[in-house]
């Protein structure tokens, strides 16, 4: 395994982190206990969760993975070996605390206690902000456009207060973003310098062959910030695997089974995965393989986070770490990005 810093910190964290939002939804508490098992043994000493897993999110979901997460550790007695990162959620989402979620002190309180409960621990790693309290571009949605309805909304500095005084109380030990735009980083990063608050150590947004947007604004301020990008769907919930194409549609897969993913299977993005499979098949690997190594040689991210729904895939994607790829395959990538810029955002 390959280890880098989380951000500022001296906490390594390993290049793969296991993703685990779908445990308790397409996961039984029994994979969950095996992938973690497995993790472990392979190096991964970095866990990812939010109390708003498993997915997709609704009130019988909620909560359900951080328990199994929580189960584990009571079991196995590793707390200790573990950097762990959760959640709290943002405003829209009415079984959680009603709907509302303004990360305010309070709301910001109830969320980690609730976690931690789940979690069975008295401290969480790394502690995110879900998504941005304010109205903004996230989720799929490729531009800005300024929302005359949104409502107040706490400022930058009021959230970096409120989250400094669960850090004073132990309860959390870093800080993180996900979902967040170039705006929001630059503004964390400068009112943590200038007001002396807690640092965003991390930012968690979505990164892989289809939606190399984060290179546009937010990979120059991870490097010289040093506050890296945790990316999530490095295989576009799982298209980058290859098993969608030519029309097909696996019984189990993620596709299949829900709504709210179709964007990345667009016809542009469907054309770059035929692309990306020809290459991956002309230098005699997957196209999983190629699309995680090809994450992990980028200088802005800190750690890859992986979904499995199988012990298969989950292997894969761990050892992609040892894959190298030559600056030949990297030109031939930019090329095929080049012809199709970011069909799948």
């Amino acid at each position: 395994m390959k280890f880098k810093k989380l951000g500022t910190t001296d906490l390594d964290v390993s290049l793969i982190c296991l993703g685990t939002m779908t445990w308790g939804t397409q996961n039984t508490e029994k994979d969950a206990f095996e992938q973690m098992d497995y993790s472990l043994s392979e190096g991964v000493n970095f866990f990812d969760t939010a109390e708003l897993y498993s997915v997709p999110p609704n009130s019988d979901s909620y909560g359900k993975t951080e328990v199994m997460i929580g189960n584990w550790f009571e079991k196995r007695k590793n707390r200790e070996k573990i950097i762990l990162a959760s959640k709290v959620a943002g405003p829209g989402c009415s079984w959680i605390r009603g709907g509302g979620n303004n990360f305010d002190e309070t709301t910001i309180g109830k969320a980690i206690d609730g976690s931690l409960k789940r979690l069975k621990t008295d401290y969480i790693d790394l502690y995110q902000l879900h998504w941005p309290e304010r109205s903004t571009n996230y989720f799929g949605k490729r531009d800005y456009t300024i929302d005359s309805d949104e409502g107040e909304w706490n400022s930058f500095e009021s959230v970096l207060k409120a989250l400094e005084k669960f850090i004073q109380s132990g309860k959390i030990r870093y800080i993180g973003m996900s979902n967040e735009t170039p705006y929001g980083l630059s503004k964390y990063i400068e009112l943590s310098k200038n007001k002396k608050l807690p640092r965003m150590m991390s930012v968690q947004n979505p990164y892989n062959l289809v939606n190399r947007t984060y290179e546009i604004g937010m990979s120059e301020i991870s490097i010289r910030e040093r506050c890296g990008l945790l990316v999530y769907y490095p295989l576009a919930t799982g298209a980058l695997s290859g098993k969608y194409r030519n029309g097909q549609m696996p019984k189990n897969s993620r596709q299949a089974l829900f709504k709210g993913w179709e964007r990345h299977l667009n016809p542009l993005a469907m054309k770059a995965y035929e692309e990306y499979y020809k290459l991956a098949k002309e230098n005699n690997m997957t196209m999983a393989q190629l699309a995680q190594a090809f994450v992990n040689t980028r200088p802005f991210v800190t750690s890859n986070i992986i979904g499995a729904t199988t012990m298969e895939q989950l292997k894969e994607n761990i050892d992609s770490v040892n894959i190298e790829l030559s600056g030949e395959i990297l030109n031939k990538i930019d090329v095929i990005h080049n012809n199709n810029p970011n069909p799948s955002p």
